[in-house]
C-alpha cells in the first residue's frame, strides 16, 4: 500500500513538472512584445480616449525590453485602432472605431445618425470619357461622358475617408453646380434629379496606404485600410453611381446583420 502511494505521488510530482515545463516553454516561445501588448489592452481598457500613455523609454525599462519590441506592440494597437500616435506629443488612447452598419446610406447620414459632424474636402470635379467597363457599370457607351467626385470625409473634424464617384453625365446635366463640400449627394440626386437609391451591390477588400493616402488621411504608408466599391441603383433599375471608398482602418469598422435565408 505505501509503495504505491509513493508511486502516485511520484506521478503527480512528475506531470506537475511536466506542466510546469511547457508552461515555461510556452513562454519562452511567446514574443515578449505580446506581453507587453497584452499589458497596455488591459491598461488602454480604463483609460478614457486622448488619455497619454507610458513613454517608449518607461515601457522598455519596466518590461525589461527594448524599445524595438516596445515600438512593435505600440505599431500593432495603433493599426488595431486602439493606440493614437502624435508626431512630437506621445501616444494616447484612441477613440473607438467609428461603427458603420451595411445598409444603403450616404456618408453624412451614417456619421449624423452616430452623432458625429460630418464635413468632406472637395479635391476634385471632373467631366471625363468613360472606359469601356465602368461604361458597363453605368450602363452607357463606352467613351462617353461621366462626372467624377473625388472627396476626403471627415467626421468631427477627422480624416476618415477617400471616395472617388462616378456618374453618367448625360443623365446628370447639371449636377456639377450641386456639388459643395458638406452636403450629401444622395439628398441633391432626390432633391434636384427625382432619384431615389433603391439597392446597391458593395464589395469590401483589404489594402495597404500608398503614399498619397497616407498624406490625405494622416495615416502611415502601409497602413491597413478597408476598400469598399458600391454600385448603386435607382429604385427604377437604372445604375445610378459606381464609388471606390479608401478607410482607415485604424478608425473605421463595417456591422453587418445576418439572416439566414429562407427555406
Amino acid at each position: 500500500m505505501g509503495v504505491r502511494l509513493e508511486e502516485e505521488a511520484m506521478l503527480e510530482t512528475s506531470s506537475a513538472a511536466t506542466s510546469d515545463a511547457a508552461a515555461a516553454a510556452r513562454l519562452q516561445r511567446e514574443p515578449k512584445y505580446w506581453g507587453l501588448k497584452r499589458h497596455l489592452l488591459d491598461l488602454l481598457s480604463a483609460l478614457p480616449p486622448g488619455s497619454p500613455i507610458p513613454t517608449e523609454r518607461s515601457l522598455a525599462s519596466e518590461f525589461d525590453v527594448s524599445r524595438t519590441t516596445v515600438r512593435q506592440a505600440l505599431a500593432e494597437l495603433t493599426v488595431e485602432g486602439r493606440l493614437l500616435r502624435v508626431q512630437g506629443k506621445g501616444t494616447f488612447a484612441a477613440e473607438p472605431k467609428v461603427a458603420q452598419r451595411l445598409h444603403l446610406s450616404s456618408y453624412t447620414e451614417d456619421m449624423r445618425a452616430q452623432g458625429r459632424e460630418p464635413s468632406s474636402r472637395l479635391l476634385e470635379v471632373s467631366e471625363l470619357p468613360v472606359e469601356a467597363e465602368l461604361a458597363r457599370l453605368l450602363g452607357i457607351r463606352a467613351g462617353a461622358k461621366i462626372l467624377r467626385l473625388h472627396r476626403l470625409r471627415f467626421a468631427d473634424g477627422e480624416p476618415m475617408a477617400l471616395e472617388t464617384t462616378h456618374l453618367p453625365l448625360g443623365r446628370f446635366r447639371g449636377l456639377r453646380r450641386y456639388i459643395t463640400s458638406g452636403g450629401s449627394l444622395y439628398q441633391v440626386l432626390r432633391e434636384r434629379f427625382g432619384v431615389e437609391l433603391g439597392h446597391a451591390e458593395e464589395t469590401i477588400e483589404t489594402g495597404l496606404a500608398g503614399p498619397q493616402e497616407a498624406e490625405l488621411l494622416g495615416a502611415d504608408v502601409g497602413m491597413p485600410m478597408l476598400l469598399l466599391s458600391r454600385h448603386s441603383f435607382g429604385t427604377d433599375g437604372r445604375p445610378v453611381e459606381w464609388v471606390r471608398s479608401v478607410y482607415r482602418g485604424d478608425r473605421y469598422k463595417f456591422v453587418a446583420t445576418l439572416n439566414r435565408p429562407n427555406g
